[in-house]
């Protein structure tokens, strides 16, 4: 049994890792949070690339002053689903890397959903 907060969560990333993985058609979308920032990105596990990462360190999200975290995590998930259209990427694989499906990664991930990505 893991007491450890980070044990636990990498026990459940490798658990969900091993169900899941993006291609080139649907890549997967990949979440990871620190306590002050957000980061998402588009990967294709066959290649090993990353097609798209957006962050709240992105020009246009830290360019904002005086917004919460979660808002961050809208804009942010906004920005990728753009920049994934824009691709011609409309389907993707959620991956929330341990995390509970619950605050930012539920604001990112339903920004993502209301920009037009499928998952």
């Amino acid at each position: 049994m893991a007491f450890d907060k980070n044990k636990r969560r990498r026990t459940i990333k490798y658990r969900i890792r091993k169900k899941i993985s993006g291609t080139i058609e649907v890549p997967r979308l990949s979440v990871f949070r620190s306590n002050k920032h957000i980061y998402a990105q588009l990967v294709n596990d066959l290649d090993g690339k990353t097609l798209i990462a957006v962050s709240s360190l992105s020009k246009e999200i830290a360019d904002k002053k005086g917004i919460t975290k979660r808002e961050q995590a809208k804009l942010v998930g906004k920005l990728l689903s753009e920049k994934a259209l824009n691709s011609n990427i409309k389907t993707a694989v959620f991956d929330r890397n341990g995390y509970v499906y619950h605050g930012r990664i539920k604001a990112l991930a339903e920004a993502v959903r209301g920009g037009g990505i499928v998952f």
